[in-house]
């Protein structure tokens, strides 16, 4: 007997497998003597009332071999003497894309300008303790891109972007747990994020594709507006059918090289801010309406909006890539900057909750940059990072106040424990942030302060500069084709090419961009 029910449940029955058969047992009747197989669908926590539920489906199996959770199988044609196209980047966008291509018969060629996942953790090191930003290899630049050291969110608000079960599904086949399957906010978390990364490369090498680190694309070659290939820095040149551009958001030398050879950008709406730190233990407390989150409830996260005028303009503050039970990270990506951004452990089990805070970018902000062109957000982004790292010392210590002391213009005689390895000096942000960054950012604190109690106090910190949510430029592409519209077989990809943010929709936009290549170039 197969039935699949819908339940509301508490936590404990929800989180604990034994609990949730004895549930069962006796909201079915299933006898003593019978095998009973339960498999979660979905679950989502409801904390809006007094008393936390869980919305539950599973699917129980009464004397009856389960049916396969999974359809996807790990199995890829060799390609080594097919067609070859070209990747530059080795993030989720790249990485899918490659599998993707590899899926239609098409050799990938995955150029990563950084060093593989376990070779970078070495100057990931080098950031924290000896505040040492290697520009080529760092938070941003390496095997998995940025999403590798994140919270490892995989859930997206974009269902257009393509088969997000398929996603999930290729993560479970290459090491990812089934619970990415099951939970409405599902992620994997840093510390299981590299093994996994791993996997998906050997996918690629043992199906005859390339990947090949430490190798910087410097140039294009364009021939009568048709991308014919790239450059690397030792001035080789790999040729191929099209070229998948998926570098990330912080890849601003391949903005500027667009620029420089006439590959058609454009501005594109972004944010800054800082990032915010609490204590987990109050953000559970304030989502669940309870001393203590218990064992079987996960940490807590939110998602805050507020809406601000500065000098008669509307300024949307907003939380952006919320770590609960995570730490903030150095990401600077040259020595002089500094950025700092948010990931979690799987378990997500650090006693610190953090978020961006940040404040939109109108193109007000933007005038004294007029002169640069497409990349005058990017010069903005460039000098606020300096700004900050010049402020706190010129290395990777990092600016701080007390988000109180902050509202009220004073100085922060001291500051809380913090998950920021480099470490915090207190500083008036205001001096920091320019006044359209921070006007509106404390005007937005102290709107979720009177949402969420205690929020905006000193029992919180904001650390800045928090600069990279999203790119200032998009590399310009048509809607329908994703090539770019003017020069033909590049296709601009996921967030680095303004059109995709987080793990899932990067993914899922490379998928998207190798089938385009393909259907037009290789079919």
């Amino acid at each position: 007997m197969h039935k699949q029910l819908s339940l509301v449940v508490e936590p404990e029955i929800a989180f604990d497998e034994i609990n949730l058969k004895s549930h069962l047992d006796k909201l079915l009747h299933i006898p003593s003597d019978a095998h009973a197989h339960i498999r979660p669908l979905k679950r989502s926590i409801d904390a809006r009332g007094r008393q936390v539920k869980v919305n539950l489906d599973v699917e129980v199996f009464i004397n009856e071999t389960p049916t396969q959770r999974i359809s996807f199988e790990k199995k890829y044609p060799n390609v080594s003497k097919s067609k070859q196209a070209i990747i530059v980047g080795a993030g989720p966008a790249g990485l899918f894309a490659a599998l993707r291509l590899i899926e239609l018969g098409i050799k990938p060629i995955l150029l990563e300008r950084g060093k593989d996942v376990r070779a970078r953790r070495r100057d990931l090191a080098a950031i924290n303790k000896e505040h040492v930003v290697n520009p080529e290899s760092n938070y941003c630049f390496g095997e998995g891109g940025a999403g590798t050291y994140s919270d490892g969110k995989l859930y997206t608000r974009s269902k257009k972007r393509g088969d997000i079960r398929r996603v999930l599904e290729i993560l479970v086949a290459h090491g990812a747990t089934e619970e990415i399957l099951v939970d409405a906010h599902p992620h994997i978390g840093t510390n299981k994020l590299p093994q996994l990364v791993a996997e998906l490369r050997e996918s690629i090498i043992n199906a005859g594709g390339e990947v090949h680190f430490d190798t910087k694309v410097v140039d294009f070659v364009i021939q009568n507006k048709e991308i014919k290939g790239v450059v690397l820095e030792n001035d080789d040149e790999i040729i191929g059918e099209g070229v998948i551009l998926a570098t990330g958001h912080s890849a601003r030398d391949i903005y500027e090289l667009c620029q420089k050879r006439n590959v058609l950008i454009e501005a594109k709406p972004f944010a800054m801010g800082v990032r915010i730190e609490h204590q987990q233990s109050l953000i559970d407390a304030l989502q669940y309406h309870r001393p203590e989150r218990g064992k079987y409830l996960p940490a807590a996260s939110y998602s805050l909006v507020a809406q601000t005028y500065f000098k008669g303009v509307q300024r949307g503050v907003f939380s952006f890539c919320m770590c609960p039970g995570g730490f903030i990270v150095p990401s600077a990506t040259a020595p002089g900057e500094l950025v700092v951004n948010g990931m979690s452990p799987s378990r997500r089990d650090s006693k610190f909750a953090n978020s961006g805070m940040v404040v939109a970018i109108n193109e007000v902000d933007l005038k004294a940059y007029e002169h640069f062109g497409a990349l005058a957000g990017l010069q903005l982004q460039r000098e606020l990072e300096q700004k900050a790292c010049k402020m706190a010392g010129g290395g990777q210590t990092a600016p701080a106040q007390l988000v109180e002391d902050f509202i009220r213009n004073k100085t922060s005689k001291s500051l809380l424990d913090t998950s920021y390895q480099p470490g915090l000096i207190s500083v008036d942000m205001m001096e920091v942030l320019p006044d359209f960054i921070g006007n509106p950012l404390r005007e937005g604190l102290k709107q979720f302060g009177q949402k969420m109690r205690n929020y905006a106090s000193n029992q919180a910190q904001i650390i800045g500069i928090e600069s990279r949510t999203s790119s200032p430029v998009r590399i310009t592409r048509n809607n329908e084709t994703l090539e770019h519209l003017e020069i033909k077989r590049l296709f601009p990809c996921a967030e680095g090419a303004g059109y995709a943010g987080g793990i899932m929709s990067a993914a899922m936009d490379g998928e998207r961009c190798a089938e385009k290549l393909f259907e037009h170039y290789c079919s």
